[in-house]
């Protein structure tokens, strides 16, 4: 994925991706990366892929918080104007890898990673 991510309501989020959510589950924090969208709900992460030219098709990954392994956020810098989080999953080698726009708080999406990971 290309681009940087800008934070979304929750409550908006809900309404477009209420479909995807489990009985009680609820987003916690929502950002948009260009046409694509990930969700940290109390339950998982999910990552929205619209595919293709038109985006019709549409591949919702759900990653469980007790499959995450590590995380890293790294802050923008001077010349680096993007900050960017990575998510190591126990089933992959490659980290999911994230880029946010100044814009968005990191340290934010840190501390809800950290309480939700265990």
């Amino acid at each position: 994925m290309m681009g940087n991510a800008s934070k979304l309501d929750p409550r908006d989020a809900a309404k477009e991706f209420g479909r995807l959510l489990g009985h009680g589950e609820q987003i916690h924090a929502a950002y948009q990366l260009l046409r694509d969208s990930f969700l940290f709900t109390d339950r998982r992460l999910i990552l929205v892929d619209k595919q293709g030219m038109t985006g019709k098709k549409v591949e919702y990954h759900s990653v469980p918080y007790k499959a995450i392994t590590q995380f890293s956020v790294e802050t923008a810098g001077h010349f680096d104007l993007d900050a960017e989080l990575k998510i190591w999953v126990s089933s992959h080698d490659a980290p999911i890898s994230k880029q946010f726009g100044k814009g968005v708080d990191v340290y934010e999406v840190q501390a809800l990673l950290a309480s939700f990971v265990r």
